[in-house]
């Protein structure tokens, strides 16, 4: 790899709330060189295989979600928390390190059969990607892979997603 990512993270302390450690990737948003290699290098396991959509989770995966989908010449699916959809919708419910909450996929975003790559910021628990592979497979698609900026491997998210290839670029 020929950009630092974790050199690109800040950890802020006690941020949602006091005992988490807030994982920050704006200063690597930041720095276009390191944006485009961390689109590229996720992509690159991906290229010879046909991927019609990528599907990334409210808020910070759609910042990687969006040029990964158009380096792969797929399209873009967002996947949003639970009411800021406006079409009709699949929903999954999940568990975060600090709360419960839910998502949402519309239905007409995916057709069955699609294959689709799953991206967010940070696998953590694990719980946000097994709802985000809920609503693939309510929508009749493949999880073709999941995708990670940051792993955070203490919380043993990977344990959740036993049967798809995860790759993450950075872990903690």
């Amino acid at each position: 790899m020929a950009v630092d990512y974790k050199n690109l993270v800040r950890a802020i302390p006690d941020f949602p709330q006091p005992g988490i450690l807030f994982r920050d990737i704006t200063p690597l948003l930041g720095d276009g060189e390191a944006l485009r290699a961390v689109v590229q290098d996720l992509a690159a396991p991906f290229r010879q295989q046909r991927i019609d959509r990528v599907a990334a989770i409210e808020a910070r995966g759609f910042v990687i979600g969006a040029p990964l989908a158009v380096e792969l010449g797929a399209g873009f699916v967002p996947m949003r928390k639970e009411g800021k959809l406006p079409h009709e919708t699949f929903s999954a419910q999940y568990e975060l390190e600090y709360g419960d909450a839910a998502i949402e996929l519309h239905q007409d975003g995916l057709q069955s059969g699609d294959n689709v790559l799953l991206v967010d910021d940070v696998l953590a628990t694990g719980g946000t990607m097994a709802a985000a592979v809920e609503l693939v497979q309510q929508a009749g698609a493949n999880v073709a892979g999941i995708l990670t900026l940051i792993e955070l491997t203490a919380l043993n998210g990977r344990a959740r997603l036993p049967d798809h290839e995860v790759v993450a670029l950075i872990r903690y």
